[in-house]
């Protein structure tokens, strides 16, 4: 039997030594981010909107070079995910060996400005078909089964209020180190997605797992199930929100304390939520 687990772990040493040198490359001395605008032909430059999603974008633009070149050092090839809603958004590849593969999905979120201990979270990705039939095709570039680990690429940052920020507002190319940045003092990192894990959906009424937001327990893997264990987090998803309360009128688990209480599991090994009141 291979030890699939060694292979994960080198891939997760190399990734946390790479983001140990991108953080220059993103952000000035000041911590400020080194992106200020777009530029069209005639040298005017617009200001980025604070928008989550457009920040999030640009980001995963600006740092692929560097992905790229993390991956060939590493002889990974890399796979983007085909459609915009498959998961995940890369698939590293073991050159010499195609059966190694690693799912990484790249995460922004930011600090909340009341209580910088906590960030605004983010989803995990789907508790839905292919991570319930995990030999399923559907929204997912390889069946989740063949993949050795699940990763987020996590970058965290403060969003920058100020009365110099006017998204509507366009410099000229010798202006350029006058352009406020929209966000600073990023702080990068790697996590396997069931070792930050809520209980929680992370969207509305999407089929989305929802993460913890306290930053150091993110940045330590210590979410809700780290201590229980990954076949704990796989359980609780595949059957979140489908099974009825013994001795109940029809209510639904929909928390871990309850499912493990159900499955007579360990209770205490459940890590509970650091201040997730998040007051943004």
């Amino acid at each position: 039997m291979k030890n699939w687990a060694q292979y994960k772990n080198n891939f997760k040493e190399k990734f946390q030594k790479f983001l140990e040198t991108i953080i220059l490359y993103v952000s000035e001395s000041d911590g400020q981010w080194n992106i200020k605008g777009f530029i069209d032909i005639y040298k005017n430059i617009y200001t980025i909107s604070s928008d989550t999603k457009i920040i999030s974008k640009i980001l995963e633009i600006h740092l692929f070079p560097k992905i790229l070149e993390f991956a060939e050092s590493n002889n990974y090839k890399i796979v983007l995910a085909d459609h915009q809603n498959y998961y995940p958004d890369i698939s590293f590849i073991d050159k010499e060996n195609d059966s190694i593969k690693f799912a990484v999905d790249f995460k922004t979120t930011y600090r909340n400005p009341d209580n910088k201990e906590l960030c605004n979270g983010f989803t995990l990705g789907s508790h839905g078909e292919y991570f319930i039939n995990r030999s399923s095709k559907k929204n997912i570039q390889y069946p989740y089964e063949e993949y050795i680990g699940h990763f987020c690429f996590g970058i965290i940052y403060d969003r920058v209020k100020s009365e110099k920020i006017v998204e509507t507002s366009s410099y000229k190319i010798e202006q350029l180190m006058s352009i406020p940045s929209v966000v600073k003092n990023f702080d990068f990192f790697i996590a396997e997605k069931w070792k930050i894990a809520s209980d929680k959906s992370g969207s509305g009424n999407t089929a989305n797992i929802g993460s913890i937001k306290n930053i150091d327990d993110i940045k330590k893997e210590n979410g809700m199930f780290s201590k229980l264990g990954e076949k704990w987090f796989d359980d609780y998803w595949k059957n979140y929100n489908k099974i009825i309360k013994p001795e109940s009128k029809g209510e639904k688990i929909e928390n871990l304390y309850d499912f493990v209480s159900y499955r007579n599991g360990d209770v205490n090994l459940i890590v509970p939520k650091r201040m997730e009141k998040n007051n943004d």
